[in-house]
Formats: structure tokens, C-alpha cells, sequence
């Protein structure tokens, strides 16, 4: 089969585009022929060796690797034991674990990759493979900081910050569905696509600082990170929650003063979870954004546009 290969660490242009074999699917796996693969900052990360992670905490990297753990596709093959899913079925899923000094990623920028059936969801039928490979890391992330660490009350006012991003994105519609009021932070050009989305209100900020223009809210959920997060225990009120989901400086020392909590989490897999959202998705209560669609011979480039950023949605490799 065909698939993309990073043999060292660098630019973008160190994805290649090669033939390897094709994986067999073990007990309690599948092999899914690939129609698309989503595609993720750990995958960037990875490629560039994970430089913007402390050192303490970076996992180990073995070249060469094949990147990626979105998929969406078709159930080509069952391995041993395999009840749950048959041939044909079409499947999406989030083929990532991280586990202490090891990051294992899903090989998913190929045209087969193997599955555990504990990953893997039916994919929404009311969307293609391209949407449905957009959803499972990010979709994910937002899905189990709401409904597992945070869950907000209804009435709730939620701030997402990085609201035009993959988890952003599917952030601020999944506080909605949890009856919370959201502010969605972002840049410009953003604006009438998270109105779109329905959140409640919009803060610009290439024209106004965040710290000016909000007050009292109850979850900042940061998708960006960075040395400034700590700006955020301003906006939040007494009791608040701040929520990151990579890595900054929170000044925990002054949250605790202030009787705010900083909690953040790891997405997993989560079969369970991906059909929730598959659910919410077919229900039109969610809707996936699409920032640009690649060949999977064109990798280097989709990365290219990734680290351009200001990405409104997620990008997606298609695999013909």
C-alpha cells in the first residue's frame, strides 16, 4: 500500500510518500481501508521531534514513522475474536494513545491502517469520509474536558478560546448543547463562521483584549496555550474553572489565591464517545468545519497550511 513516511525530523518536506506493507489487523482489531485522514498538531509536533514540549514530559520518537491517527473509511478486514464490526461497515475512529515516555500514534495517512474495535464508531451517515475524518482527536478533546472533567451547568458561561480550531470549534458547539452560554474568542475573519455555529458572543482579538472586554465567566477552555494562558484568571470569576488544553503558564499559584481551578486532561480513544458524537453530529445539533482538503500524496503541503495556522475547522488528507 501507499502511505507517508517520516524517516527524519524537519520541515514538511520530510514527509515522503512511499510503498510499505500492509498492516494485518490482530485479535480484537479490524483493517480499514482509508478514505481519508484528519490531521492533527501531534502530528507536526512529532514531525519537528516535539521541540515545543517540555522536555520532561516529550515522549520518545522512532523514525521512521508513518503520522497521523484520524481515519474514516470501510472495514476491509476482521481479525480474530471481531463481533462488533463486519466487512463493509464504515467506520471512523482516533488511533492515538500517549502513554508515559511513548507516543504511539495510528498510522492513519495511508491507504490501510489497523484498528482496536474499542476505537472505532460507525461514522455519522448524514456526512461524507472527508467530515468524518475531521472529527475524532478534536472532536474528542471537546467531548470528554465537557462531559467528563468540566461538565458545566446549563446557564453556565463558557469562554473557548481558539474557537475557529479543531477542538475550538467543536468546543463551543458541545458547551451549547450543554445548555451553556458561550464567548467565542478568535481572530477576524472567524466571526460569521462561529455565528454560524451559534455561539452567543464573539470577541475579536486583533481589536480587543480579552481581558477588556470580558468578565465572570465560569470555564475558560484554552486551546491555545502558550506563555500568556494566565491572562485568562482575570476573565474568569471566583470559583471558576481554566481548562488547557496544551500546554502554557497558568500562574497556579495565583489561581489558587484567587479560588480557581486549572484542570486539563489527555483525549483517549473512545468508541462510546465517537458515537455520541456521531450521534449529535446526524442530529444536526453539531456541525464539523472543514479548513482544506489534500491528497494524501500531498501531505507536506496540507502540513505546509498547518503551520500557517489561523485554520478555521481542521484539515483533512483524502485517500483515493
Amino acid at each position: 500500500m501507499k502511505a507517508i513516511r517520516v524517516h527524519r525530523q524537519g520541515a514538511p518536506d520530510v514527509l515522503t510518500y512511499e510503498e510499505v506493507p500492509r498492516p494485518v489487523p490482530g485479535r480484537g482489531e479490524v483493517l480499514v481501508r482509508v478514505h481519508a485522514a484528519g490531521i492533527n498538531p501531534p502530528d507536526w509536533y512529532a514531525r519537528r521531534g516535539l521541540a515545543n514540549i517540555p522536555a520532561e514530559l516529550r515522549p520518545e520518537i522512532t523514525f521512521p514513522f508513518t503520522p497521523g491517527s484520524d481515519i474514516s473509511g470501510v472495514v476491509a478486514e476482521t481479525g480474530a475474536g471481531v463481533t462488533e464490526f463486519a466487512v463493509g461497515d464504515e467506520v471512523f475512529g482516533l488511533l492515538f494513545r500517549l502513554t508515559p515516555g511513548v507516543m504511539n500514534g495510528g498510522k492513519a495517512y495511508a491507504e490501510y491502517a489497523t484498528a482496536p474495535v474499542t476505537a472505532l464508531a460507525r461514522k455519522p451517515v448524514s456526512v461524507d469520509h472527508v467530515q468524518a475524518a475531521a472529527v475524532p482527536m478534536a472532536g474528542l478533546t471537546a467531548y470528554q474536558y465537557l462531559w467528563e472533567i468540566l461538565k458545566p451547568d446549563p446557564g453556565a458561561t463558557v469562554l473557548v478560546n481558539g474557537a475557529a480550531g479543531g477542538v475550538g470549534h467543536f468546543a463551543a458547539q458541545l458547551a451549547k448543547v450543554r445548555g451553556a452560554r458561550v464567548i467565542g474568542v478568535a481572530s477576524t475573519r472567524h466571526e460569521a463562521f462561529l455565528a454560524e455555529l451559534g455561539v452567543d458572543r464573539f470577541v475579536d482579538y486583533t481589536a480587543t483584549a480579552v481581558t477588556e472586554a470580558v468578565r465572570d465567566v465560569d470555564v475558560v477552555i484554552d486551546t491555545v496555550g502558550g506563555p500568556h494562558g494566565h491572562r485568562f484568571l482575570d476573565v474568569l470569576a471566583p470559583g471558576g474553572v481554566l481548562s488547557p488544553v496544551f500546554f502554557g503558564d497558568y500562574h497556579r499559584d495565583r489561581a489558587a489565591e484567587l479560588g480557581i481551578a486549572v484542570v486539563g486532561g489527555q483525549v483517549r480513544s473512545d468508541g462510546a464517545g465517537l458515537a455520541e458524537l456521531a450521534r449529535l453530529i446526524d442530529a444536526g445539533r453539531v456541525r464539523i468545519g472543514i479548513d482544506s482538503v489534500f491528497d494524501l500524496a500531498d501531505a507536506a503541503a496540507a502540513h505546509e497550511r498547518a503551520e500557517r495556522g489561523h485554520i478555521q475547522g481542521k484539515i483533512v488528507l483524502r485517500v483515493r
